[in-house]
């Protein structure tokens, strides 16, 4: 997957907060993932991130 910091991804399931929309913040075998509506943050390992993607917006087309 094509996918690098700064780019806006939509999970399948929501965070409690209502959100489904995470910016991306590291990349490698772990991504830091920051909560567009709340501004959480957490360490996901890439497999699980991979694999709960819908969609991916690049930064500058948000």
């Amino acid at each position: 997957m094509d996918i690098r910091v700064g780019d806006i991804i939509t999970l399948k399931k929501q965070h409690p907060c209502g959100s489904k929309d995470w910016e991306v913040l590291r990349i490698g075998a772990d991504f830091r993932l920051k909560c567009k509506g709340c501004e959480h943050q957490i360490m996901i390992p890439r497999p699980q991130a991979e694999k709960n993607i819908r969609n991916i917006r690049r930064e500058e087309e948000a």
